[in-house]
């Protein structure tokens, strides 16, 4: 069989077709604008609410700063007010003194005119009057009783000079105070105070062998079965109180050169000082006030403190105790008496000396008024 060209009898190739690339820039394109798009809403979106935040802000100081002025301007018609009542209150008061003032003058011009009219005796009356006044103050309020009885024998020394006879029952009865105030008792406070003062320096000086021993040991029982105080005194100052009474029970020392005398403890020593400083003191406050109660029960209890805390053969405590009760027989509030009746009496005589004088000058006027009318006539 006959070889044939092959290549002669196959068909004609047929190209191979080619496929076109898509086209993806659209979509890429409408990406990128949507994109931006929400971009610009979100920008847009943020920028609204940024403003409307500022709008809030605005709103709300405006609110604020309504407020604020509203507060300010009731305060200030407050302060206005206020201030108002306050400057017509200063008028009235402005007013009231003027008045007080004219109501002054006006009675001073009386009594310049009426002073005119007055002799020797009515001026040496007002001098005793204002020493009679003088020596009732002392009395009743400072209970001077001495500068008293000065005030009313100077006063009685310038009614003497008076030409006035109805100064004889005030002359009189000044006589009776004055013999009223000679006979007070004697009262030297300043001495007093200087005893109570001594009398403490020597309760400072007292030493712990002055004080009983029953009373230091009262004492120690006291603080033994007071909590409070054990408290206040610590654990280790307890620990060691029980320690010392436990060697005192155990060990026993005596000296046969002197009578047995326990120790005492500081606070014992300081406690029955103090207590007895403080009553003397509160004597001391009496004799300045002139309270006989409370100087009476001060000393009283100061004389048993002294015997119940200190031994009473001690010769400290004997001149103390004697002292003391010399102290307590003292009168430091004596009766005073009433010696207001001489200025009354006096007050009663320099009225009636102004009535008369008074009564003088307006008929001496209506006298005078007459004869300016006959020379008048006569004219």
């Amino acid at each position: 069989m006959p070889v044939t060209d092959s290549t002669t009898n196959l068909p004609a190739p047929v190209p191979p077709q080619t496929q076109q690339p898509r086209r993806l820039w659209p979509l890429w394109l409408i990406a990128v604008l949507a994109l931006v798009a929400v971009i610009l809403l979100g920008l847009w979106a943020g920028y609204q609410w940024q403003q409307q935040q500022a709008i809030n802000k605005s709103i709300a100081y405006l609110e604020s700063a309504t407020d604020k002025l509203d507060r300010t301007y009731s305060q200030t018609g407050g302060q206005l007010n206020s201030q108002m009542q306050a400057i017509r209150a200063e008028i009235g008061a402005q007013q009231t003194l003027t008045s007080e003032h004219g109501r002054q003058i006006d009675h001073n011009a009386r009594a310049l005119l009426e002073a005119g009219n007055r002799t020797r005796t009515d001026w040496l009356l007002a001098e005793a009057e204002y020493l009679l006044r003088i020596g009732n103050q002392r009395l009743q309020i400072e209970q001077d009783y001495r500068g008293a009885l000065s005030a009313l024998q100077a006063a009685d020394t310038v009614l003497k000079e008076t030409e006035d006879a109805g100064v004889y029952p005030i002359r009189k009865q000044v006589a009776r105070e004055i013999l009223a105030l000679k006979s007070i008792e004697d009262l030297d406070r300043t001495g007093l105070y200087l005893q109570l003062e001594a009398a403490i320096d020597v309760v400072g000086n007292l030493t712990d062998r002055a004080l009983s021993i029953e009373a230091s040991t009262a004492f120690t029982q006291q603080l033994e079965q007071d909590p409070e105080q054990l408290k206040e005194r610590g654990a280790l100052a307890v620990g060691w109180a029980v320690i010392k009474e436990t060697l005192s029970k155990a060990i026993s020392i005596r000296r046969l050169d002197e009578p047995v005398k326990p120790l005492l403890s500081p606070d014992q020593s300081a406690y029955a000082r103090l207590n007895m400083r403080l009553m003397l003191e509160e004597a001391e406050m009496a004799v300045l006030r002139g309270n006989q109660t409370l100087y009476e029960r001060a000393l009283l209890k100061a004389d048993g403190w002294l015997a119940s805390w200190y031994d009473s053969s001690h010769s400290a405590v004997v001149a103390l105790r004697e002292d003391i009760g010399e102290l307590s027989k003292k009168n430091i509030n004596p009766e005073l008496p009433d010696i207001s009746s001489s200025l009354n009496l006096l007050k009663a005589r320099m009225e009636g000396r102004l009535n008369a004088t008074t009564g003088e000058a307006k008929d001496k006027q209506n006298n005078a008024a007459p004869d300016d009318a006959e020379a008048g006539d006569a004219s």
